[in-house]
């Protein structure tokens, strides 16, 4: 190669690398935010007129305003008056499935570009993380997904497949039919969990439930075979319960060495010989996953994202149900009884929606929760610092130097009320401010 050909050639290499080096520089300049109340995500009390500092995606330094000086050269972000939450963490959901922009719930949805939509969407209301529960309709695209940096889009975790007694005995819906492992047998549960080990996952999700008889059940020797050659390769197994032998079943998985509960007790009120096993293991957490009845707040948050028809839908359906009175909501409240009781018995309270991907759930069951007696910084933290330590996230879920720097900027303290969780000022994910009016834009444009 002739020197007058290379010269510029090694000009164009050098300025572009000042470009990248200064573009690396500008995306991890620090950023100090000062003035608003912290809550920091671990249960201790919230700092007042706080200040942090943020370099790249990571919380540098986290403390009381004046404690330190900013950096020379930060950008300086003034809060006053607002209120500072880590971004929330959803431990149980099955997105994919579901196309929100229309509607449909199909195999054929679970694509990419859904994925990524319905993943956008739960950045949008303040979550950063959220794990997918066993109902993976395309196993090589979600291992593909599974920890990758989308841009404005929360991380995507999976459990993989699922384990039910067959392929149709999980969840019941066409949708849904076939996608679980089938364990018939005590070789079939162990196969399946070497072969997610083999994959890379952590939590084995199986479902202990006929469905009302109307599917067969995954027998107790097969899922104690499943629970002990995940603990034996270092995984942990998280079960679903049904609706009519809930109570029955959770006392033998917690003798079974269960590592967790997607779902609260549902058939019946939970009783003593159950507390007491739920005391006798107290690293055993639940997920309560409440059936949270419509709001009018609710459906005016999702008005935000959702088509226009869907909205009339949901509000036309809303208005019929309060033309017949204040019903009361039988299973909700056999839900606040079980929550209330295995809270004060002492069992892990974490958050998990059991969402198909309009993003909003998480701060519907922070609600419930509230309403069902946990106070509000419970609830946050069942939905921030202790699902992130749950979830194994060792980066996520407080305010804290050294920690991911995704966090909600809020208009108001959700600790006087919890709704105010609802109130998003700003949305900061892994260091950067999501520009959530584009966000909306995209989730209105027809396809």
């Amino acid at each position: 190669m002739s020197r007058t050909r290379f010269l510029p050639c090694a000009f164009i290499l050098v300025f572009a690398s000042v470009l990248v080096a200064g573009a690396q520089r500008s995306s991890s300049a620090a950023r100090w935010f000062e003035g608003a109340r912290l809550i920091v995500g671990d249960g201790s009390a919230p700092i007042e007129n706080g200040a942090f500092l943020v370099e790249g995606e990571t919380f540098v330094w986290v403390g009381k305003q004046g404690q330190r000086q900013p950096p020379s050269g930060a950008t300086r972000i003034d809060l006053a008056g607002k209120t500072v939450m880590p971004a929330l963490i959803d431990g149980h959901n099955h997105i994919g499935l579901v196309n929100e922009r229309d509607g449909s719930n199909s195999k054929a949805n679970y694509r990419r570009e859904n994925l990524v939509d319905q993943l956008q969407r739960y950045a949008y209301y303040g979550t950063a993380a959220t794990m997918s529960m066993g109902l993976e309709a395309d196993q090589e695209l979600a291992y593909e997904l599974r920890d990758q940096v989308i841009p404005n889009a929360a991380r995507f975790l999976t459990v993989g497949k699922g384990i039910a007694a067959t392929p149709i005995a999980g969840p019941p819906g066409e949708p849904r039919l076939g996608i679980p492992y089938g364990a018939r047998t005590v070789k079939e549960g162990r196969d399946h969990v070497r072969e997610l080990r083999a994959r890379g996952v952590h939590f084995v999700k199986i479902w202990v439930d006929d469905r009302n008889g109307d599917v067969p059940k995954l027998q107790r020797a097969v899922y104690r075979t499943i629970i002990a050659e995940a603990h034996a390769n270092g995984m942990e197994v998280l079960a679903h319960l049904g609706r009519t032998t809930a109570l029955a079943d959770a006392k033998d998985l917690l003798e079974s060495g269960v590592d967790g509960f997607v779902h609260l007790v549902r058939d019946r009120d939970v009783d003593e010989q159950y507390l007491a096993s739920v005391r006798a293991h107290p690293k055993v957490w639940s997920g309560p996953n409440i059936p949270v009845p419509a709001t009018r707040n609710t459906i005016d948050a999702l008005a935000e994202t959702l088509p226009a028809s869907l909205i009339e839908t949901m509000r036309t359906q809303l208005a019929q149900a309060d033309a017949k009175g204040n019903m009361p909501n039988e299973l909700f409240e056999l839900h606040c009884r079980n929550l209330r009781r295995i809270h004060d018995a002492g069992m892990v309270i974490g958050l998990g929606t059991d969402g198909t991907g309009d993003g909003f759930g998480a701060h519907e069951q922070i609600e419930a929760y509230t309403r069902c007696g946990m106070t509000p910084m419970e609830s946050i933290v069942a939905g921030t610092g202790t699902n992130a330590r749950l979830l194994h996230l060792d980066r996520m879920g407080t305010i804290a130097a050294g920690k991911e720097a995704s966090f909600n900027v809020l208009d108001a303290n959700p600790l006087e009320a919890i709704t105010n969780t609802r109130r998003i000022s700003m949305i900061y994910l892994r260091g950067r401010e999501l520009d959530r009016q584009a966000l909306r834009a995209g989730f209105m444009r027809v396809r």
